[in-house]
């Protein structure tokens, strides 16, 4: 199947992947209203705002945390017809039936809403969209989720395709950079040299659109420094203000994501925060930075077979940060930061470089696992598409071709595994054996293939039983 990345940037609004999905359920218009999630400041409200600009005729956005007036209104509202009814009165004129779209920001701070939207849909005068902070958190408390009635998209920072185009790389060289992955051909060297520039900086900045705005007017390393320094205090307060009860465990795990991805297996072990290996007290922390969008999990398997997810072990994962930029900001070193730039050569940047790939997963919807086996070793990372496993190796250094682990698990036939990608810093791209060499910038491209239209027989003709006969 061929891959596709399509990306372009006009020069003052930041493209973004989620703007062509928000379009597609909206022109779609199956009386679904859409709940865009994610961690804080990954550019919800903006995408929201812009989309509206683009192809909306009539449009009404309502913070419900900085407009405290509609938050007590309607979380009076004790019926559907109470909260027209408040709408009306407060923004009567820039209601225009059949044609606005109201997008409810923040709604965290009225979970109300999310159970009335099942109504506000059926209504059908308006289009809406929701969004807002830590709802993974909060979605725990909401009395009736709407299933069938509202359609719930995952917002990630800006990946790597997104953060080149934010740099003026245009559709020609993404063209040119997917025909060589699709026919295994060796990426021109001055395009990997400028590419590999982009990637070196994409570690340092990561993909939050503030960390990338403020790279791109200023290039200036410290100004992006108190951007990751305010997002990380920012979800440290966010740690403290909504789970009191937890958090000092949830805090402590989430400063332990650099040194922990820096060891060797960079598995996440409960034993090395001095608690017992198994508790809620401690899988609640883990889930909380995990629902609260913060952290990438990547769980172990059993096997590296299908289905992943049934083989899956909930006891055992590598944790992620959700953005690199802010990974390389906690494990920041002023001689770290000149290496990456320099492209220092013999430097292990093994957990940059998985958490660049996890990140770049999620981002193309795809959910990525690891497999250790005591007889051959660790993959680095595995998902399933297309009804085969996928493993990936990721390799910081020259020695990308050593991966004892990745060969003695292709070997084992009853996995039937195909293929494999090996991600690293040369440009050469070949086929050996299963074994294929990419970029590590490639990552760009693993998509999750979706299945055919599989239509399902349905006889619906009159059944034509025998009648009982007596003995």
């Amino acid at each position: 199947m061929k891959q596709s990345v399509s990306v372009t940037w006009n020069g003052d609004s930041m493209e973004r992947k989620i703007m062509f999905d928000i379009k597609k359920w909206y022109d779609k218009n199956d009386r679904k209203c859409l709940l865009i999630d994610g961690a804080r400041q990954v550019g919800k409200t903006y995408i929201v705002r812009e989309f509206a600009k683009r192809y909306c005729e009539s449009f009404l956005e309502i913070n419900l945390l900085t407009d405290t007036r509609a938050k007590d209104l309607l979380s009076r509202a004790s019926s559907t017809k109470e909260i027209f009814a408040y709408l009306d009165a407060i923004y009567h004129s820039r209601l225009i039936p059949g044609k606005t779209l109201i997008f409810f920001d923040e709604v965290q701070e009225c979970l109300d809403l999310i159970t009335a939207s099942k109504f506000l849909v059926e209504d059908g005068r308006f289009r809406y969209i929701l969004s807002g902070s830590l709802l993974g958190i909060e979605m725990s408390d909401v009395k009736s989720v709407p299933v069938g009635y509202m359609q719930i998209m995952q917002m990630y920072p800006l990946n790597f395709a997104e953060f080149c185009s934010a740099l003026g790389m245009g559709q020609d060289a993404f063209d040119y950079l997917e025909e060589c992955f699709n026919s295994l051909e060796t990426v021109n060297e001055a395009i990997h040299s400028r590419i590999m520039s982009n990637y070196r900086n994409y570690l340092l900045v990561g993909g939050m659109p503030e960390a990338v705005n403020r790279f791109l007017e200023t290039e200036s390393l410290p100004e992006i420094k108190d951007v990751h320094e305010f997002l990380y205090n920012t979800y440290k307060k966010d740690i403290s203000k909504y789970d009191k009860k937890d958090k000092l465990m949830i805090s402590r795990i989430f400063d332990n994501i650099p040194s922990e991805l820096n060891k060797q297996n960079k598995r996440y072990r409960f034993s090395s925060l001095d608690q017992p290996k198994m508790t809620q007290y401690v899988e609640n922390s883990f889930l909380w930075l995990i629902n609260a969008g913060v952290a990438l999990p990547v769980y172990n398997v059993d096997a590296p077979q299908i289905p992943l997810k049934m083989n899956r072990s909930n006891s055992l994962l590598k944790l992620f940060m959700c953005d690199v930029g802010l990974l390389n900001y906690m494990y920041f070193d002023d001689e770290l930061v000149f290496k990456t730039l320099t492209d220092t050569k013999g430097i292990n940047f093994g957990a940059i470089y998985e958490n660049f790939v996890a990140q770049e997963l999620y981002s193309n919807s795809i959910v990525p696992y690891y497999y250790n086996s005591h007889t051959y070793g660790e993959l680095d990372l595995l998902y399933q598409t297309g009804g085969e496993i996928i493993p990936l190796e990721v390799k910081s250094g020259k020695d990308y071709q050593r991966h004892n682990a990745l060969n003695g698990i292709l070997n084992i036939s009853h996995y039937q595994i195909n293929k494999a990608y090996v991600l690293n810093n040369y440009p050469k791209i070949e086929k050996i054996d299963k074994r294929i060499y990419l970029p590590i910038y490639m990552a760009m491209f693993l998509r999750r293939e979706m299945p055919e239209d599989t239509k399902l027989e349905c006889d619906k003709s009159p059944w034509d039983v025998p009648s009982s006969r007596k003995e």
